[in-house]
């Protein structure tokens, strides 16, 4: 499985998971994105899709794509990275 698909697939599972667990993306430009609630990101479900997401949190807007995503962790309850 290419590596976007992968990183998709994770996001499904962590955006579906009950109970829903805080994560953090970060990014190969040093940038780290908070998700506090399964909302707070849209994307093409669809595997092979657009490669692009959206983030909104807060203050926090970004669009970024799949292939810039350098890890995925769940987060503590202060919503650092554990």
């Amino acid at each position: 499985m290419p590596r976007i698909d992968s990183v998709r697939t994770e996001l499904q599972r962590l955006i579906r998971a009950v109970p829903f667990r805080k994560f953090v993306l970060s990014l190969e430009s040093g940038e780290r994105a908070l998700i506090e609630h399964p909302k707070n990101i849209a994307f093409d479900p669809e595997l092979g899709g657009s490669e692009e997401f959206y983030v909104i949190s807060g203050k926090l807007r970004l669009f970024s794509t799949f292939g810039a995503v350098s890890a995925i962790v769940l987060a503590d309850r202060d919503g650092a990275a554990a």
